[in-house]
């Protein structure tokens, strides 16, 4: 792709912004409605990746959300002799949320207002029949206007087969939910195990499990139990409570995305007013800079209890179907948002994208692995 060449007759292509194995993202210019897009084109002629991003732009066209990037539209253009597909998406500004978790976690408040508007749109997806399938840091894009989910790209409908057409299990290893594994049938609770994941790490700066090995992060979505929440200040309860639920091995002890986002929204309430023991003081005292020093509340003692769940053991149905399966992240879609973006000299944050640059893994698992 060349800077300036038109595709469709109305996109004409900007500077690069990002790439991956499979796309890359251009700002481009819409011609007809005179607004800047970012347009991804899908690099090569396979039939199977063009499959693909077709699926993604109508997946993500369905929706309607503020916390879902939006999708104008999707297209083939002759480019060189070749038919190239193309999807049109709108132009945010700011980076992902994997971008900013390099820099280590985020305030609590912020970090589940962004949980909260990460479910918000999931339960709008799957009041769609939707499912995602690949929620994850990268995929959540911070923007001035709040956090908004990324890539429909592997996104599939609520009772379709988990394995696709060409026998692969698509995700990111590392927020696969355990029955996921099992092959069976896509579930919008499996998008609610990922949220859970991506609470911890968002409030924590880390995943529960530091596994070295992809086959050893799946063991331990299948059989390890992940432990409460560490304490952080000014979390309220409720939210180590909703992280265990979303957390749970078996998929029906979860709670709905749409009850998560009321819970975490909740939370996020309850964190902006005063505290009532804290009202009870004596006025903390002054700084140089004539700013309050304020104490944050106590943390919460850890929950305890745990959850209730069925009992349910993957065993060997679990080891049977990822031994016959591949698990692949995949980097088709595109992730908006430059690794490199900082808030411009006037204090607004510069506009980029990038394609996600996911390598695909193949991840066989037998009884014996470690």
């Amino acid at each position: 792709m060349q800077r300036d060449q038109l595709l469709a007759g109305r996109y004409r292509l900007g500077e690069r912004l990002g790439e991956g194995g499979m796309s890359v993202v251009h700002r481009a210019h819409d011609e007809v409605l005179e607004r800047d897009v970012a347009v991804k084109v899908l690099v090569g002629s396979d039939a199977v990746a063009r499959r693909r991003i077709r699926a993604e732009a109508k997946a993500a066209a369905r929706m309607s959300h503020p916390n879902v990037t939006n999708v104008y539209d999707y297209g083939e253009s002759s480019l060189a002799g070749e038919q190239v597909p193309f999807v049109v998406m709108e132009l945010l500004t700011g980076r992902t949320l994997e971008q900013r978790l390099a820099d280590g976690p985020l305030p609590p408040r912020a970090a589940l207002r962004v949980c909260a508007e990460v479910a918000a749109a999931l339960a709008a997806a799957h009041a769609l029949g939707l499912v995602h399938r690949d929620v994850k840091p990268g995929n959540v894009m911070l923007t001035q206007t709040g956090a908004k989910v990324l890539d429909f790209g592997i996104a599939a409908i609520a009772g379709a087969p988990e394995i696709d057409f060409e026998g692969r299990l698509l995700g990111t290893p590392a927020y696969l939910a355990p029955e996921r594994l099992d092959a069976g049938e896509v579930l919008p609770a499996s998008d609610v195990y990922a949220l859970g994941l991506l609470l911890h790490r968002v409030l924590v700066g880390r995943l529960p499990w530091q596994m070295a090995t992809h086959t050893g992060t799946l063991r331990a979505h299948a059989y390890a139990e992940p432990g409460p929440l560490p304490a952080v200040a000014g979390v309220p309860a409720e939210v180590d409570r909703l992280y265990r639920r979303c957390v749970a091995k078996d998929p029906l002890d979860r709670p709905p995305a749409a009850e998560a986002a009321r819970v975490l929204a909740a939370a996020v309430v309850r964190m902006a007013e005063p505290d009532p023991v804290a009202a009870d003081q004596p006025a903390p005292e002054r700084s140089g800079a004539d700013r309050p020093t304020v104490r944050p509340p106590g943390a919460p003692a850890a929950a305890t209890g745990q959850p209730g769940r069925r009992a349910t053991r993957l065993g060997g149905r679990l080891v049977l179907a990822v031994g016959t399966a591949v698990v692949a992240a995949v980097g088709l879609a595109g992730t908006l948002g430059d690794p490199s973006v900082r808030p411009a000299p006037d204090g607004q944050p510069q506009s980029g994208a990038t394609t996600s640059g996911t390598a695909a893994v193949a991840l066989p698992v037998t009884a014996d692995a470690r």
